[in-house]
């Protein structure tokens, strides 16, 4: 019923728009509390480029099974390596994608799955998933996900803004 292609965007035949285009449902995903417009000029610079800073498998199915409004690309896998000094090579997931009317018919599943089975090379797969959304908490938790908020008690931490700001301001001058 479904493809999947992987591809950085710098790849011929996927476009931006494609996969981030600004409906309603996808920019509430994305962009629950900011100017989706903004991210989007970022993704197109950033993954657009010679050495893209993310990579995205996107699920696309035929054009007779299009979506209601047309498309044919159904969901994504946006994700960028990363590294453990403690495991080594590794891989951060920063979003899985699928649109509403096309869930549950195993297109997450699958491009999880690709995701893993692309990147067999990395240790591990890592993740964040807000502690409202249920649905995906328990399906990265049936699929062996761990959450380690409990069992190892991690916390994610972010700066940005003025905070990451103020942070480089204070490098030490080399």
């Amino acid at each position: 019923m479904f493809t999947f292609f992987c591809t950085s965007f710098c790849c011929p035949g996927i476009s931006c728009c494609a996969i981030f285009r600004k409906n309603d449902d996808i920019h509430l995903h994305m962009c629950p509390f900011g100017n989706f417009s903004c991210v989007r000029l970022e993704l197109q610079r950033d993954g657009f480029c010679q050495n893209p800073f993310f990579e995205c498998l996107v699920a696309e199915i035929p054009e007779e099974l299009k979506s209601k409004e047309g498309f044919t690309v159904v969901g994504y896998a946006l994700y960028f390596y990363t590294y453990s000094t403690w495991k080594g090579r590794s891989l951060y997931l920063e979003d899985l994608y699928v649109m509403p009317e096309f869930r549950g018919n195993g297109i997450g599943k699958g491009l999880l799955c690709k995701v893993a089975e692309v990147f067999k090379q990395c240790v591990r797969l890592q993740l964040s998933v807000l502690n409202w959304n249920t649905p995906s908490r328990d399906f990265y938790a049936a699929k062996g996900g761990q959450d380690l908020t409990v069992s190892e008690g991690w916390h994610f931490v972010r700066f940005d803004g003025q905070n990451l700001d103020n942070l480089a301001n204070d490098a030490p001058k080399i």
